[in-house]
């Protein structure tokens, strides 16, 4: 999934900061945009609508989807155990939230929001750091009641979204260390490893595809 992720926007600065903002320009991209093969979150929710014209039969379809791909990459990248462990966790781990972010932003499609509004790109990020989110908002000087309706709703000044993107960055570089190192023994095992991995996996998207549900409801185009 890494080798279709292009630049797409103007070089990064280095260091944590350039890495952040490169991995938020790279989910955004692949996950709600589509590169090659991949489809963007606008095809998954028409997909979705063609068979379930019912939103929210559409809407659980997505998520039922990305369960099962959530699940599948997370069995794939850990059937080699130890052996292919470098190479493939930060895979997993990247290959976990394009996913994640692909589907919420389907529904947020499905639900009338449109994805390609920089408020609803910056609150289908926001999904992914679950509770740090409010700190997000807080640490760019953005309201926090409601805080994803809020936001997704709203017009926000350009620099204000630049910044919270790159938090939202900072939050997930630190998780993909963090993860990366609870995941080891889990996946230390071929086979068992990945059978693992990927029930895991689909436990922590069901989470973030939960808490996308509660925080975009419905809007008159849905």
């Amino acid at each position: 999934m890494t080798n279709d992720v292009q630049e797409t926007a103007a070089p990064a600065p280095g260091g944590v900061e350039g890495r952040a903002a490169d991995l938020v320009q790279r989910l955004l991209a692949v996950g709600i945009d589509g590169r090659g093969p991949f489809d963007s979150a606008a095809e998954v929710a028409r997909a979705a609508r063609r068979r379930h014209p019912d939103t929210e039969a559409a809407v659980s379809a997505v998520v039922r989807q990305h369960t099962r791909l959530v699940a599948g990459n997370g069995f794939v990248t850990g059937l080699g155990g130890l052996l292919t462990m470098p190479v493939a966790l930060p895979a997993n781990v990247f290959g976990f939230h394009v996913l994640a972010v692909r589907a919420v932003a389907a529904i947020a499609e499905l639900r009338g929001y449109d994805t390609s509004r920089p408020e609803v790109r910056s609150t289908v990020l926001l999904t992914l750091v679950g509770a740090d989110a409010t700190d997000v908002l807080k640490s760019v000087g953005l309201p926090t009641g409601n805080r994803l309706t809020r936001l997704a709703t709203s017009r926000v000044p350009r620099p204000a979204l630049m910044l919270l993107n790159k938090g939202v960055g900072f939050r997930l570089l630190t998780r993909f260390g963090t993860t990366t190192l609870v995941r080891v023994p889990t996946r230390a095992l071929p086979v068992v490893g990945g059978a693992v991995g990927g029930a895991v996996d689909a436990v922590m998207f069901r989470r973030i595809a939960a808490a996308a549900q509660d925080a975009l409801p419905p809007t008159a185009r849905g």
